[in-house]
């Protein structure tokens, strides 16, 4: 490995709640103690060309299950839409898209699509729409996680620390699971930047260059947990407003620190790429300070192309809707919502105490 990879590798995240004591305990023991289902951006009107089929599955990754939907409905798998990805170690629901055939009645075709199932799925309604499922049609996802082998009195342990993340919201993280089984997928969008591979294979390329972005945005996002910094503004911040998504540039610091603590603006940290919205001014030195710190030359970003424009997200997520109850043996339910990219484990493992290898939930 070299010494960049070594540089690369991921960086811990520090927890917000770390004066808390955890509840301790093991997620996912089984595969029905982690429940992910999907929040539509948007409901099927009805009508359309498009079929959407809203499945449950178990033991199968998203490719596996459009692969068998595919099959099993005679259409192109490049043509079966998806809004998310959801993996295999996990119950999770989620909607596919599939073109409707031309020349064969829709409502034999809506019957024909409620009907199909096979190991590890069923659908669970079906209804047109006017287009294809795209990456991004999803406002979020719904979790419910077990948690099991807890603390004596993990429910009150619990208890305290989701009053904090109630209030001051939750840390963005991305998960361990975007880096890669060995941890080394930012380490390749390193190498790929500077030319020192050449990865033909689109996926895995585009795949190496976000875990590029999430490792410098976790870093960010590391920077200022450890600074005291999460929910302050600082001079030349990128802002974002909750309510919109609208971003813009911190001017005065103590006017819009006083917004991020009532929750109408969250700081937000780079996804960086050769045309992000730019921070100014103290905080673009911080971002800039850990992209080198981290061996990065922003001058190559531009070897990404398309794939590495550069995005904004936010370093904080709301909890508001975060349930905790007992549901015996030392077990724990969290229920909450996320929105779209966010990862459960930004919760869970401030509640636990531990770093959690969650399915992804995007």
């Amino acid at each position: 490995m070299s010494a960049t990879a070594g540089r690369l590798a991921p960086t811990p995240v520090p927890l917000l709640t770390a004066d808390l004591p955890g509840t301790g305990g093991i997620v996912r023991a089984v595969p029905d103690d982690f429940r992910v289902e999907e929040v539509p951006l948007y409901p099927a009107s009805g009508t359309g060309d498009h079929l959407y089929l809203r499945i449950e599955k178990v033991g199968l990754n998203t490719q596996d299950l459009v692969r068998e939907v595919a099959r099993q409905l005679v259409v192109r798998e490049r043509d079966v839409g998806v809004a998310g990805l959801k993996d295999r170690r996990a119950v999770a629901v989620q909607t596919l898209s599939v073109p409707l055939a031309p020349g064969v009645l829709a409502e034999e075709q809506v019957s024909r699509a409620a009907a199909i199932q096979g190991p590890g799925f069923r659908v669970l309604s079906v209804a047109r729409h006017g287009n294809k499922l795209r990456t991004g049609h999803l406002a979020g996802n719904r979790f419910e996680i077990a948690v099991r082998g807890c603390a004596p009195d993990a429910l009150p342990r619990a208890e305290r620390i989701a009053a904090e993340l109630r209030a001051r919201g939750v840390p963005n993280l991305f998960g361990p699971q975007r880096f890669g089984k060995r941890g080394d997928n930012a380490a390749l969008g390193a190498a790929i930047l500077r030319r020192e591979t050449n990865v033909r294979d689109r996926f895995l390329r585009k795949l190496a260059l976000s875990a590029l972005q999430a490792e410098l945005f976790n870093r960010c996002l590391a920077a200022r947990l450890a600074d005291g910094l999460f929910a302050r503004a600082i001079a030349g911040d990128v802002l974002r407003k909750r309510a919109s998504g609208g971003l813009f540039v911190c001017e005065d610091a103590e006017t819009d620190s006083r917004r991020v603590e009532s929750a109408e603006i969250d700081p937000a940290g780079p996804l960086p790429g050769h045309s992000l919205f730019a921070a100014r001014g103290e905080a673009l030195a911080r971002e800039e300070a850990i992209v080198a710190d981290a061996g990065v030359d922003p001058a190559t970003f531009a070897a990404g192309g398309g794939e590495l424009a550069g995005a904004r997200r936010a370093y904080r997520i709301p909890a508001a809707d975060l349930e905790i109850r007992s549901v015996g043996g030392n077990s724990l339910l969290l229920a909450f919502a996320l929105p779209a990219g966010s990862y459960a484990a930004s919760i869970v493992r401030e509640i636990v105490k531990g770093e959690v290898d969650e399915p992804a939930g995007e």
